[in-house]
């Protein structure tokens, strides 16, 4: 833990604030996000806030609106087909089609048509990419112990992958959380161990509920701007802390796929369940977040670098 002097309560402090302002933007694209009222949310005056984001998330508070707003529209343009553009361009609070159009087109390169059309190829190669290594690596050991995957209970794992999900009704749920930014990988392993787990370990909750949050999209988000949220399940009583804040994960219908395997597999597993699984459910996503989640039975192995989790996405009916 790092020790609690000053200035760690004040970065403390700066990190609940920008992450409250960050929540709000999410929950709010499809309205008008003025500058005084976020930096009301987060208890600055209006004259410092703009600088304080700017340093805080990397980019000004238009920039990093427009990227969010336009990676929210770039996952509904390929999630929904039935939705209209200009509709889409509204829920994420563009005020016009044409906006909209311009703005998509400069960050992405192509116009929102032109990428609803091709996303699902796009995601069709991430699948087949993903089973042709898998088979590469089944048919040639030598190369799957380069990639780390020669142990025999890694190859089983492998062989088996299956989507075996489950649609499951679930209670919201009270959590804490830390967040990350940036890439997602291994440094998500590294936070999950050298800042939450002892954490966790001081605050006696090694014993709830765990999950993993990716808020975002590599896909269509700088690696380097990706954020995830590293939660435990806590009582009711439990408030939020100098380095943890609470908020409460969203109840009702999940599909729910296990997953076994090592860490890098969980992004293939990720893509087959969004992108081959879901197409064919009869089911479409809605907005709540997507999550990892890890019950307290849930098997790591240190040595192989196997683990168990759940793999949840929120999801309606067509």
């Amino acid at each position: 833990m790092k020790p609690m002097t000053p200035a760690y309560h004040s970065l403390c402090e700066y990190t609940r604030r920008m992450n409250r302002v960050l929540v709000h933007i999410d929950q709010h694209l499809d309205q008008p996000l003025e500058l005084a009222d976020l930096a009301q949310i987060a208890h600055f005056s209006p004259y410092h806030f703009h600088r304080l984001f700017t340093a805080w998330v990397g980019e000004t508070l238009g920039d990093y609106l427009r990227r969010r707003r336009l990676a929210c529209a770039a996952q509904q343009l390929a999630s929904r087909p039935e939705a209209s553009i200009l509709e889409i361009a509204l829920e994420v609070g563009f005020s016009s089609g044409e906006a909209f159009s311009r703005a998509f087109k400069q960050h992405f390169s192509v116009t929102p048509s032109t990428w609803r059309i091709t996303e699902p190829e796009r995601w069709d190669q991430r699948l087949t990419g993903i089973r042709e290594r898998r088979q590469q690596q089944l048919s040639n050991p030598d190369q799957a112990q380069a990639t780390d995957f020669a142990d025999p209970e890694a190859f089983t794992h492998m062989k088996d992958q299956t989507m075996n999900v489950t649609l499951k009704e679930l209670p919201p749920t009270r959590v804490a959380y830390m967040r990350y930014i940036g890439p997602y990988g291994m440094g998500i392993g590294t936070f999950w161990r050298e800042t939450v787990a002892p954490w966790m370990i001081e605050n006696n909750l090694l014993q709830w509920v765990r999950y993993g949050i990716g808020h975002d999209d590599p896909f269509t988000t700088p690696p380097e701007k990706c954020r995830y949220d590293a939660c435990v399940e806590v009582p009711d009583n439990f408030g939020a802390s100098e380095q943890a804040a609470v908020t409460t994960l969203p109840g009702g219908l999940y599909a729910i796929a296990p997953f076994k395997g090592k860490g890098p597999e969980i992004a293939d597993a990720w893509t087959e369940l969004c992108r081959d699984w879901l197409p064919k459910s009869g089911m479409q996503f809605d907005a709540r977040p997507c999550f990892e989640r890890y019950p307290v039975e849930a098997h790591y192995d240190e040595k192989t670098g196997v683990l168990e989790c759940e793999i949840c996405i929120p999801v309606k009916a067509l």
